[in-house]
């Protein structure tokens, strides 16, 4: 679907979410705030992780697939070793907000960042508990996106 005010296309199937991934984390692995929770912590294979986080995001947006994992186990794995703040939880908005915005607009690529965010205050408040602060230790929490500059496309 292509929205008529723009000429950029909303968010339809698994091809677009595959696009998105791709870019979202290229953004990621390369970003110096979350990019080592990628590469060093979890040591992520991009090409194995793909499928199975598209299927996520297929069932969260489009009801079109099935995702039977668990996704918060993962990142309870990794903040036992490093803990995440606010302040990486905002990266990741941001680098996800700027990878939709992107490429997309439309119903979907709204739903997409907003249940971005709330997944990410999600685990924010799962993982540090629910007076966690969305301000982060730094005063830099949840980031406005202008203050993001997101790398080319993968």
């Amino acid at each position: 679907m292509i929205n008529a005010n723009r000429d950029i296309p909303d968010i339809t199937d698994r091809a677009d979410l595959a696009t998105l991934l791709r870019r979202f984390y290229g953004a990621a692995l390369s970003d110096r705030l979350i990019g080592p929770y990628f590469t060093e912590i979890a040591a992520l294979d991009l090409e194995a992780h793909l499928p199975r986080i598209t299927d996520f995001w297929e069932r969260a947006l489009l009801r079109t697939a099935e995702y039977g994992g668990d996704a918060f186990a993962p990142h309870a794995a990794l903040h036992v070793t490093q803990p995440m703040t606010a302040e990486h939880f905002g990266r990741w908005v941001q680098l996800w907000r700027a990878s939709v915005d992107g490429l997309y607009l439309g119903p979907n690529a709204d739903r997409a960042k907003a249940q971005g965010e709330r997944i990410a205050l999600s685990m924010l408040h799962r993982l540090s508990g629910p007076d966690a602060s969305t301000g982060g230790s730094s005063g830099l929490g949840f980031v406005p996106l202008a203050a993001v500059e997101l790398r080319a496309a993968v």
